[in-house]
């Protein structure tokens, strides 16, 4: 078991030293309670505020990631709309290279 030291100013030894140390320390132990109770519960409040920070920049960076999110959504069928009608305009610009082609051996053909 370990053992507790402590150190006191001679007056304040000598002015204890008839008196019942356990009765004392009984006496004191509530108060003792109380300040510990005390001084964890304003720990406790200070992790409570760090955390209901953290929490709150944890929300703004949720709403920052969905709008990002609805935005590459927009963007995705923006480009998907371009890309069809790239597709559809080089469909068109192959079938009449086509027929310029056949025109051209045709003429040559000829």
């Amino acid at each position: 078991m370990n053992g507790l030291q402590i150190v006191l100013p001679r007056e304040k030894f000598k002015s204890l030293k008839d008196k019942d140390f356990e009765a004392l320390i009984e006496e004191c132990l509530p108060k003792v309670d109380e300040t510990l109770k005390a001084e964890r519960e304003e720990i406790l409040r200070k992790k409570v505020k760090v955390l209901e920070e953290k929490l709150r920049e944890m929300k703004e960076e949720i709403e920052e990631l969905r709008e990002f999110y609805e935005k590459a959504l927009r963007d995705k069928k923006l480009m998907m709309k371009e890309r069809n009608r790239l597709r559809n305009e080089n469909e068109e610009l192959r079938k009449k290279l086509e027929e310029k082609k056949r025109e051209l051996e045709n003429l040559h053909e000829s």
